[in-house]
């Protein structure tokens, strides 16, 4: 079934253009807004006129939202805000509910007015009706992944002995609740795979629950660990525990209201009530700083990365796990640069950084030398960036963009190119996930016309191998994606990827959904959407330009959108209009 852009939705010679632009106004605060641009009168087939639209509109009466006389003063001046009681939860004041109730029936009062809603409904639960798999991962004998039939609310985790063998069914969130409210929020196998912790969130909420499986016989552990937020865990060697982070429990009733402040690092042994968890760091001299933790796969070191706000800049501690009570040594003592955490050879911890490398290079500390640790650099910076890196079968799998598409190469410890990994096409390539001793590893590959398919990467060859053959409703070589370069208002060369159906003449009068983000660091690269392809196949065009603002050319590009540098963004966004 094929719907098309035309009678009755859009006049062919009407020219109409959907815009999509998250504005970002500060590390927390984004606006996103759509335009439509269109005339006031259409007419139909016949020639006619026809307000369909306008006049659907017209009769829609939205409720009156009251005010209150809520003022605030700062630094002297006095700042209404009447609207303030609309940030009370929804979950607890029968105004706010009431107001939402009231705003969804117009809204669904409308849209299902639409006449050609039901089609497209119908024609999009088509297209989403596909098999969808992420990468899988080896642990101990086994190995795990995730899988959707094509319409289950989440993605059910599988185990197999062999990559390419029979699968089961080990974690199927879709049965902890009737409405699918209650979701996985990760999952985590031991190094030998005889456990795996999961996590459990609630209501859409960002707080976690960790649980733990017994892999043998698939039975729930009465281990539990609460208040975990913004953290994964992480296993020592044995798997006979993980180190994890956490708040402290908030204040009845507050949970989704309190600020996040002084989290924590602590150890969980298998067995233990979260209570007899032991503490191994807190600061509460800078309550605002988060963690993350990882252990080496030889399970010497424990890494801490210290991150405060939104931007890739981190400490580093460090503690040798080898020895009994070894306190937590201090690596990096600064939020100046990024240090991403790779992988170690023994005393060799590697790390992605920007350190003298704005577009991103690889280095390593030895922290067997004598403090201060002098970074050598491995893998130098290079004309394009690099996005992620991976210590893998005692290789370097770096991950690169140029001109926001992916570039994937392999580099021996010492950062010698090896190879450059062959991929599909022109797209996004990530996964790349595995241990030291590792021979293969595995990568989705996807772009605006071919939803994300798994791949194996023999890394004694460089051979990669396509898993399995995805069933779809639809055939991605009809249509086509291409790459344009122009010029925003200062000069600045910005790429845009363009994608449509195959043979659609780019005439300028064709709907077109330009989308952009220009933020955070953020890179736009090629990705498939299921309601972006349907918008295609009725025949509009999608265009992404890759903003100033976000990371698709390291720091620079990313820092020329950003503070005083913020109109930057939207002349670039006005430009590829």
């Amino acid at each position: 079934m094929s719907i098309r852009l035309e009678k009755g939705m859009f006049d062919r010679s009407l020219w109409i253009a959907t815009i999509v632009f998250s504005v970002l106004l500060g590390p927390a605060t984004s606006i996103s807004w759509a335009v439509t641009c269109q005339q006031s009168q259409r007419t139909d087939s016949g020639g006619q006129r026809t307000d369909s639209v306008e006049k659907s509109q017209d009769e829609m009466k939205y409720p009156e939202t009251k005010t209150v006389p809520q003022t605030d003063e700062f630094f002297g001046t006095t700042v209404a805000d009447p609207y303030r009681w609309l940030e009370d939860d929804v979950r607890e004041s029968k105004d706010v509910a009431d107001w939402v109730t009231a705003q969804n029936q117009v809204t669904f009062g409308y849209l299902q007015s639409l006449p050609h809603r039901e089609a497209i409904q119908r024609r999009l639960t088509q297209l989403w009706n596909f098999e969808k798999y992420l990468p899988p991962q080896r642990a101990g004998k086994h190995y795990f992944f995730a899988k959707n039939d094509g319409l289950q609310n989440q993605n059910v985790v599988y185990r197999q002995q062999n990559w390419d063998g029979p699968a089961q069914v080990f974690i199927d969130p879709n049965t902890w609740s009737a409405d699918g409210t209650v979701a996985l929020s990760g999952f985590v196998p031991s190094p030998n795979g005889d456990h795996v912790v999961y996590g459990v969130a609630e209501a859409g909420s960002d707080w976690t629950t960790w649980r733990v499986i017994r892999s043998q016989d698939q039975t729930i552990l009465e281990d539990e660990i609460r208040w975990s937020k913004f953290s994964s865990v992480a296993w020592v060697a044995d798997g006979s525990g993980f180190y994890y982070c956490r708040y402290d429990a908030p204040v009845a009733g507050q949970a989704f209201q309190s600020t996040n402040l002084n989290q924590k690092i602590f150890f969980h042994r298998l067995g233990d009530a979260q209570d007899r968890d032991e503490l191994v760091h807190a600061d509460a001299e800078h309550p605002e700083w988060g963690y993350q933790t990882v252990v080496t796969d030889d399970g010497r070191y424990l890494i801490v990365t210290v991150w405060v706000g939104t931007d890739d800049r981190y400490r580093i501690l460090y503690r040798d796990l080898s020895k009994a009570n070894q306190p937590l040594v201090t690596l990096i003592d600064h939020f100046e640069n990024e240090y991403t955490f790779v992988g170690n050879d023994g005393s060799r911890l590697y790390f992605k950084s920007d350190l003298d490398a704005p577009s991103r290079g690889v280095l390593v500390l030895d922290v067997a030398q004598v403090a201060p640790v002098k970074p050598q650099v491995i893998i130098p910076e290079s004309t394009e960036t690099l996005v992620e890196c991976s210590l893998i079968g005692n290789s370097l799998i770096a991950e690169y963009l140029k001109d926001a598409t992916t570039v994937v190469k392999m580099f021996d410890l010492n950062g010698q190119l090896i190879r450059e990994v062959k991929l599909p096409g022109i797209g996004t390539a990530s996964g790349f996930d595995g241990r030291q001793d590792d021979r293969e590893t595995f990568f989705s590959f996807a772009s605006f016309n071919q939803p994300a398919d798994t791949y194996r990467l023999d890394l004694t060859n460089g051979e990669t191998t396509r898993l399995r053959e995805l069933k779809l409703s639809f055939q991605p070589n009809d249509y086509q994606v291409t790459q344009v370069f122009y010029q925003s208002k200062d000069g600045t060369r910005v790429p845009m990827f363009i994608a449509h159906r195959k043979g659609l003449e780019l005439n300028g009068q064709n709907p077109t959904l330009l989308y952009g983000y220009g933020g955070f660091n953020i890179s736009l690269t090629p990705a498939f959407s299921v309601s972006r392809l349907q918008w295609m196949e009725m025949g509009g065009v999608l265009a992404v330009p890759n903003l100033r603002g976000g990371g698709e050319y390291g720091k620079k590009w990313h820092q020329a959108g950003t503070k005083t540098n913020k109109q930057n963004v939207f002349d670039d966004f006005i430009a590829a209009a």
